[in-house]
């Protein structure tokens, strides 16, 4: 979402549940539905290469293990597979970043930090995602993240907390949109993030004054956004440990040592 900062129609700024099963399509992944076979061409040439739209928010609603309360409200369920995934891979960090945390320390020379992308990296989108039927607009977005906090991603927040205990700086960088900041920060703030939130931490997309480090000024692919702070937050001593993003656009472009990819199926940002 703004989640560098993260379904509209294709050419929007986040390609939706069609442009993401389109890019399935593309890169020949394996797709949901029988009868329904892996693409093997950029446009389908018959119905049968096109995942069913139903069918695929049927697994998406599974995979998270879809939980609706008394007033109608859709929330992902710590039992699921989705938080089962997320588990794993947040082992995976814990265990690599207690061997890179203590390796600089005892280097003495840059300090340590770690990045993260919000949406759906460290909070999670799946009650607006369901509330707005996968179709984000702006309007939406700020509609809703001006009234409600996102649940963590789950464990995300531990971990974090427990990075920054061990000597990491933690810096956020988002696709979102720099009038959603104080939103942002109370949002984190309230379900558990116990780190500094000030601006110096949390980077937001100022298309109207980019700042002077991006040469791509308010033109930014997320690619170039991303990366190019991330070489903003190394010039100023930091040492990137290990990047995490839930779309590869939050880790490509380089300036860190290591990247995890949080699971998203229900959106794509190129």
């Amino acid at each position: 979402m703004p989640r560098p900062a993260r379904f509209r129609p294709a050419l929007s700024r986040r390609a939706r549940l069609g442009a993401a099963t389109v890019a399935a399509l593309v890169t020949g992944t394996a797709v949901f539905g029988i009868g329904q076979a892996t693409a093997e061409h950029s446009i389908p040439r018959t119905d049968k290469e096109i995942p069913n739209l139903t069918q695929v928010q049927d697994k998406i609603k599974a995979y998270y293990g879809d939980t609706v309360t008394a007033d109608g409200e859709h929330y992902a369920s710590p039992r699921s597979n989705y938080a089962h995934q997320v588990r794993g891979i947040e082992s995976k960090a814990r265990g690599y970043l207690s061997k890179a945390l203590v390796r600089h320390a005892r280097a003495g020379k840059a300090k340590p930090a770690i990045v993260l992308d919000i949406d759906d990296t460290t909070l999670l989108t799946y009650n607006y995602e369901l509330q707005v039927g996968f179709h984000f607009t702006e309007e939406s977005q700020d509609k809703y993240l001006a009234h409600t906090d996102m649940d963590p991603v789950f464990g995300m927040d531990r971990l974090v907390n427990w990075a920054h205990d061990k000597g990491a700086e933690v810096f956020f960088l988002t696709g979102r949109k720099e009038a959603q900041r104080d939103w942002s920060v109370r949002n984190l703030k309230n379900v558990g993030y116990g780190v500094p939130l000030d601006r110096r931490h949390v980077y937001l997309k100022d298309k109207e004054h980019p700042p002077p480090y991006l040469p791509c000024g308010s033109t930014c692919s997320t690619i170039e956004y991303k990366s190019g702070t991330r070489k903003h937050i190394e010039s100023l001593g930091y040492n990137i440990v290990a990047n995490f993003g839930d779309q590869y656009s939050d880790l490509r472009g380089g300036a860190g040592d290591r990247t995890f990819k949080m699971p998203n199926p229900m959106y794509y940002l190129p």
